[in-house]
């Protein structure tokens, strides 16, 4: 009996994890997924950094003047077994730079990450270059882990400074492609975890509140609630305790529709408009009218008349100025109205997108743009 019992609730929580799974890996079209609008709290990247040399360069690394970089060389000589005076390298086949990455979560001893190298001195070109052994730190001020291998700058200078250069990109600058090995581990007991904290990316009490109902409709239960606008707190069920990461699977797969604040989004130099669906217009008469001036100009030859003793010919212009005002009829747009009724609207009044950024402009000064103007 013991043992049929024992199956049976194996098979109800399998049965359960396929259900919940079906429901959640197929969200709605209009929908988004938790895992793109949201993250778990505590699962994120952190940042590493570290001195270190680059050689090899081709005359183009750090000059005499950079002290610390001769320094730095001198040091890593003598932990070598050679002892040598800074002061007598005159070496540019050198440069210092800072050595920065990011340590992914979960990331376990061995694997090998990308690493960012810029110059500090005044290298002119990291182009060819090696990165020596650097020891990288997080913010604790121990080594995560440690860097080496060839530099790629993904740009060239040629010829800089005799008035015919020619410079790609920013060869001050590089990546180690995998160059980065990761030699310390940061431990978290995931799976130990009895409750989980969603990190709404762009905080809204409605998004909060949309993303924990459906979280419980979706697992029959009341394990999500909204603490505040940016943060919904989610309880481990029974069911998967040990198993958080199956937990954390289904959720990101939860279909939720964000909530945004309605904005027009305007910018001036390109007279480019953006509306969000929500834009709401009170009732306002808009009225748009084109003055167009144009000034013509017609030369006249003036001669004098036959055989006259005295006259010349000369040219004379006559000016024409001719003043055209559009007449726009006056355009009511009743409240409440979407957006693609306003873009209508002010189609039919033939505005041109830089007309648009002055009439949104207006509206908002009057009071009738229900939406958040913001202009880059």
């Amino acid at each position: 009996m013991f043992v049929s019992l024992r199956f049976r609730h194996s098979l109800i929580g399998m049965l359960a994890t396929l259900l919940v799974g079906l429901c959640l890996l197929e969200p709605s079209a209009q929908a988004a997924r938790i895992k793109d609008i949201a993250s778990i709290r505590g699962v994120r990247q952190n940042q590493l950094v570290g001195y270190g040399l680059i050689v090899g360069l081709d005359g183009s690394g750090d000059t005499n003047k950079s002290e610390f970089t001769q320094q730095s060389l001198a040091s890593m000589l003598e932990r070598m077994g050679v002892t040598v005076d800074p002061e007598d390298l005159k070496v540019k086949n050198i440069a210092a730079v800072m050595v920065t990455a990011e340590l992914p979560p979960f990331a376990r001893s061995g694997s090998r990450i990308d690493a960012l190298v810029s110059s500090i001195g005044d290298a002119k070109n990291l182009q060819g270059g090696t990165l020596l052994m650097t020891p990288m730190k997080g913010l604790d001020g121990k080594v995560y882990a440690v860097a080496q291998g060839p530099v790629s700058t993904g740009g060239f200078s040629y010829g800089k400074g005799t008035g015919t250069g020619v410079q790609k990109n920013f060869p001050t600058a590089g990546r180690v492609v995998g160059g980065a090995s990761i030699e310390r581990e940061i431990r978290t007991q995931f799976n130990a975890r009895e409750t989980l904290t969603l990190a709404i990316h762009k905080p809204d009490f409605t998004t909060a509140t949309r993303m924990a109902m459906a979280i419980n409709a979706a697992f029959a239960d009341s394990l999500a609630k909204a603490l505040d606008a940016g943060t919904v707190a989610v309880k481990v069920p029974d069911l998967y305790k040990g198993r958080t990461v199956e937990l954390v699977a289904l959720i990101e797969n939860v279909g939720v529709t964000p909530d945004n604040i309605s904005k027009v989004i305007i910018n001036e130099r390109t007279g480019t408009v953006i509306m969000g669906e929500n834009a709401r217009i009170a009732t306002v008469a808009i009225a748009h009218g084109n003055l167009s001036i144009q000034v013509n100009k017609t030369d006249n030859v003036s001669q004098p008349a036959p055989f006259a003793r005295r006259g010349d010919t000369v040219v004379t212009s006559d000016r024409e100025v001719i003043v055209e005002e559009g007449r726009n009829p006056l355009f009511l747009v009743e409240s409440g109205v979407s957006i693609g009724e306003v873009v209508r609207a002010l189609n039919a009044l033939g505005v041109s997108p830089r007309d648009l950024i002055a009439i949104f402009q207006a509206l908002k000064a009057a009071g009738a743009l229900q939406a958040e103007l913001e202009i880059i």
